[in-house]
């Protein structure tokens, strides 16, 4: 199975936000006033249809225009049929009376009324208990008509008739319902890639690998617009959305089904959508177990206000070329379905040619517009999830990103969620210190059963982590809970867990360098951890990070982007045990260190960070970059965490920002440049981290402009050629200073890890800064 190119992994960047809600052109040109619409006088012979938002056209000649009336006779849009004879117009009120109209000469042609949903537009029970589903392919109708490709995929050896089993949906865009069997195919190809068209892509392994292993039946759920699903890609679109209520009403509503309560599950991309769907109370779903994904689209997309050109930039053009249609393009086995002659996979092709040009839009949302993020972000819909929700993800997440823990706090008015976090890659929310209590958590809250020890377990995660991630794993912690006498009894004991666990040194265990294996572990009430303590080192002369306020002076950088590599991976698996990193140095005018004197008791830092600067520049605006490291006493320096900000972006959310918790607007009305010639309060958000300083190292921070830091993140920064002067205040008035979330009172009950050693944290030799930090 493959890793990095195809894998998951991931997601989804403001750029369908932008591309679906700011469109002006003919495919998005909704909601705009317009005059009356000439009366028909006669039938079209095409079909106009409504969805939530949206109005589309199905069979017109194409490069007919069009126009939308509403049942007043007024334009509600306009626009030009594609090559395929469709047409999608966004951003429509809900209502009756909707027309799509042709005009040519004195006739024209109208559709039969429909009407336009809303998200209230609710299907009877009725509507998804007359879809009956088989093992294998189907296709299942959403309330606006358009069909989604869904797999089934049952344990080893089961037919139908040997349910009900309980079950899960994994849903994604990704080549997810590939019909199949993944594994299969990792039977069959142990350490090469299958030549099968039509497995799955080792993204979906979660679903239709793991889950039926353990005795669940998977559905697995092609998002619209994608493979052989109908619709237009729109990511996380309301349409989109609902999609995943209906899914999971018509998956409940199966005969086979289990207490006609399905989970879902999935890693990156589907395990961001569960956020969503979960989010629309669909009464049919009992549990979700979302791992990898992001708190915000426009955090994955924009961080620190800058466009991600890396991960985003490839995700984007492969997520496009996903979407086209079969079989001239798409994915590969809807290409290859449509040649065997598959009619449905065919005929769902028909809105593809709908997705947005995002690419001459992206500019247009540099910042973070309401409007435009908020029905598309993750956690706009954690805050309605009232479901028992097991989450997971890693503190250096390359892909996703770090900053998915603040998603904690929108689910912090359900009395039921579990998080465990580590260190590590996007790959090690499924790891081994996880996996065992997810498989408690799916025996509980989905299959309503004692949970009970898997005799293939072991097995299983060695093999797919040397598949997917290339990296052994020692022993699995083993099933607990497997002697409680009632489900009752055991889903009380595991309900008393601590709702946040912290897993430390994952990558130093007994397995080998890089292992996926963690050493141990801390857990919390909630999140951020209660007990942390925000802690200052204030930034001093000489490249010295201090307890103690140092006197008043200045340093100055000359920020260049172009000074070190822009990321510290430019080959390699990421996920491996030990990958090729090439961490530069920081040397020169292009950065500043600040180290502070060896450690005389072990730090542990748990929660989020913040490096509060006093900049002024000779820029109106400047990129900035902190990245936190320990420098240990052989002489190596270990990666721990990074954060970057656009100065201009400086202002803060106060009502969501903390000591060490700093949260930006990051909206156009609050960007002002710098003053000029005067120090202002710049704080960068430094991400996430559980690490333990060790006694004998030092703590180090670093100040650069974005990039170097990270394997596949880039940031689209200004290019200063090492023009500019960003000169950082110390001491006095404007005192710069490092605030880290510490945790009294807990020690490592290990030895300090080597480096290298622990997953997602590259280490070099520790190289002293211009400035002597």
């Amino acid at each position: 199975m493959s890793v990095h190119g195809r894998r998951s992994v991931t997601l989804l960047f403001s750029l369908f936000v932008i591309a679906d809600l700011l469109a002006g052109c003919s495919s998005a040109a909704g909601s705009e006033s317009g005059p009356s619409v000439p009366a028909a006088n006669a039938q079209a012979d095409f079909t106009g249809h409504g969805s939530i938002g949206q109005a589309y056209v199905l069979g017109a000649k194409p490069g007919t225009e069009l126009v939308l009336a509403d049942a007043a006779g007024v334009r509600a849009g306009r626009g030009a049929v594609d090559s395929l004879g469709s047409l999608v117009i966004r951003n429509v009120p809900a209502g009756s009376g909707y027309t799509f109209r042709s005009t040519s000469g004195a006739r024209v042609a109208a559709t039969a009324p429909f009407r336009v949903l809303s998200t209230t537009d609710t299907p009877s029970a009725a509507f998804y208990a007359g879809q009956p589903m088989a093992a294998g392919l189907d296709y299942i109708t959403m309330r606006d008509g358009v069909q989604l490709a869904a797999t089934v995929r049952l344990p080893p050896g089961k037919t139908l008739a040997d349910g009900p089993f309980p079950t899960v949906i994994e849903e994604s865009g990704y080549a997810i319902a590939a019909p199949h069997s993944l594994l299969d195919a990792v039977l069959h190809t142990i350490g090469a890639s299958t030549s099968d068209p039509l497995v799955p892509d080792s993204a979906t392994a979660v679903g239709s690998l793991v889950a039926p292993l353990l005795g669940f039946a998977t559905v697995s759920l092609q998002m619209r617009g994608t493979g052989c699903s109908g619709g237009a890609f729109d990511l996380f679109g309301l349409p989109t959305t609902y999609d995943g209520y209906d899914a999971v009403q018509t998956v409940a509503s199966q005969p086979w089904v289990a207490h006609h309560k399905v989970g879902m599950v999935g890693i990156s991309f589907s395990g961001i959508s569960q956020m969503f769907v979960a989010g629309t109370r669909p009464p049919g779903l009992a549990a979700i177990a979302p791992m990898s994904l992001t708190d915000d689209l426009y955090s994955t997309g924009f961080p620190g206000g800058m466009f991600n050109s890396g991960f985003a930039g490839t995700w984007i053009a492969q997520r496009i070329a996903d979407a086209k249609p079969a079989p001239q393009g798409g994915q590969l086995y809807a290409r290859t379905l449509v040649e065997q002659g598959d009619k449905k996979c065919l005929a769902d092709q028909a809105l593809h040619l709908q997705t947005q040009d995002i690419e001459a839009l992206l500019q247009q949302a540099s910042h973070r517009v309401s409007s435009l993020y908020d029905q598309r972000s993750p956690s706009t819909w954690a805050k309605q999830v009232d479901v028992p929700v097991f989450l997971s993800g890693a503190f250096q997440d390359e892909q996703t990103g770090g900053q998915w823990p603040a998603i904690v706090g929108d689910l912090a008015h359900d009395p039921n969620v579990w998080v465990t976090m580590a260190n590590g890659t996007h790959a090690d929310s499924l790891g081994p210190g996880t996996i065992s209590r997810w498989i408690e958590f799916l025996d509980l809250f989905v299959a309503d059963q004692v949970p009970s020890a898997s005799p293939v377990l072991q097995t299983l995660v060695t093999q797919l982590y040397k598949q997917l991630a290339n990296a052994p794993t020692g022993s699995l912690p083993p099933i607990q809970l497997t002697q409680e006498p009632t489900v009752a009894a055991a889903r009380t004991a595991f309900e008393q867990q601590p709702r946040v666990r912290v897993l430390f040194d994952n990558g130093s265990g007994s397995a080998g360098p890089g292992a996926m294996q963690p050493v141990w572990s801390a857990d919390f009430s909630s999140w951020p951890p209660p007990q942390a303590t925000a802690t200052t080192w204030q930034l001093g002369p000489g490249g010295t990070l201090l307890t103690a306020a140092p006197s008043e002076s200045s340093v100055s950088l000359n920020p260049d982007p172009s000074a070190r590599p822009p990321t510290d991976l430019p080959q390699g698996n990421p996920w491996a045990a030990l990958p090729p990193y090439q961490w530069t140095p920081v040397t020169g005018a292009s950065g500043l260190g600040f180290v502070s004197p060896p450690l005389a008791h072990d730090v542990v830092v748990v929660g989020p960070a913040s490096l509060d600067l006093w900049v002024k520049s000779t820029a109106a605006d400047t990129d900035l970059q902190a990245t936190v490291s320990e420098v240990r006493p052989d002489g190596k320096e270990l990666f721990v965490q990074t954060g970057e900000l656009r100065a201009s972006d400086r202002a803060l959310d106060h009502g969501a920002s903390s000591a060490t918790q700093v949260v930006p607007t990051y909206s156009a009305a609050t960007a002002h440049p710098l003053p000029k010639g005067v120090f202002t309060e710049v704080r960068i958000p430094i991400l996430p981290f559980g690490y333990a300083f060790r006694a004998g190292s030092q703590i180090r921070v670093t100040v650069t402009a974005p990039g170097g830091d990270r394997p596949t993140w880039q940031f689209t920064t200004y290019p200063t050629h090492g023009t500019v002067t960003d000169t950082i205040g110390l001491g006095g008035v404007s005192r710069s200073a490092l605030v880290l979330s510490v945790v009294p009172g807990l020690t490592p009950p290990d030895p300090q890890p080597a480096c290298p050693s622990l997953r997602g944290q590259p280490c070099r030799t520790y190289v002293v800064a211009a400035n002597g930090g």
